[in-house]
């Protein structure tokens, strides 16, 4: 069995952190790298995260966790974002970023960017939201399997009250809105769901090789 899938069976959801197990700055930079180099749709990167480790603010999001205590016990919150507004000013942006990261000229990069306007300008306000929450789970998806790798422990959550946390945190005045968290750091030794198998459909009912 190659590492990679040894480190995925390994990873499961924490149930209990050591609140007393803090992550090295290092693995923190690397998973904020991680998500920075997250693939998104077009690349323009409708998401940011919110890096918590301030445990007094950690034990006020728990009522807003639905009760969870991983919320108060890990080492780092990560916070998964989308943008309030995706608009051309927000699209321009991303081409200049281009232009100046790979001298792309703009003969070359007019096209597109006139057609990606275009498109963005004919989709409702709700299916830009939804396009950006998509673009959330790409990133919870990435920075699950970098945890793996990197044997940081992880509980991947939906079950929380975005409003409680965008007031909390005062996500609205960076123009954002909470979507996925993702409480990071070391399993308790005593959390006895480390040791359970993990459940998941036959290969034969996973997976479909076409001829």
């Amino acid at each position: 069995m190659s590492n990679s899938i040894e480190n995925l069976e390994w990873r499961y959801a924490v149930k209990k952190f050591d609140s007393e197990r803090m992550l090295s700055q290092e693995k923190v930079e690397l998973l904020k790298q991680a998500f920075n180099l997250t693939a998104t749709s077009y690349g323009l990167q409708p998401i940011r995260m919110v890096v918590l480790k301030d445990k007094e603010l950690q034990k006020r999001l728990v009522p807003h966790s639905f009760g969870q205590q991983q919320v108060a016990q890990a080492s780092h919150i990560l916070v998964i974002c989308i943008e309030n507004v995706i608009n051309s000013d927000f699209i321009r942006n991303y081409f200049e970023r281009v232009k100046k990261i790979r001298n792309t000229p703009d003969e070359v990069l007019e096209p597109y960017l006139v057609a990606l306007l275009d498109d963005f300008s004919q989709k409702r306000t709700s299916e830009i939201r939804q396009w950006c929450v998509n673009q959330a789970y790409l990133a919870m998806g990435n920075l699950l399997t970098v945890c793996a790798m990197e044997k940081i422990d992880s509980c991947p959550m939906e079950g929380f009250d975005p409003e409680g946390y965008d007031g909390l945190l005062e996500l609205g005045k960076k123009g954002l809105n909470s979507i996925l968290v993702l409480p990071v750091g070391y399993r308790a030794k005593d959390d006895m769901f480390s040791s359970f198998k993990k459940v998941r459909k036959t290969m034969d009912d996973s997976i479909i090789e076409m001829p």
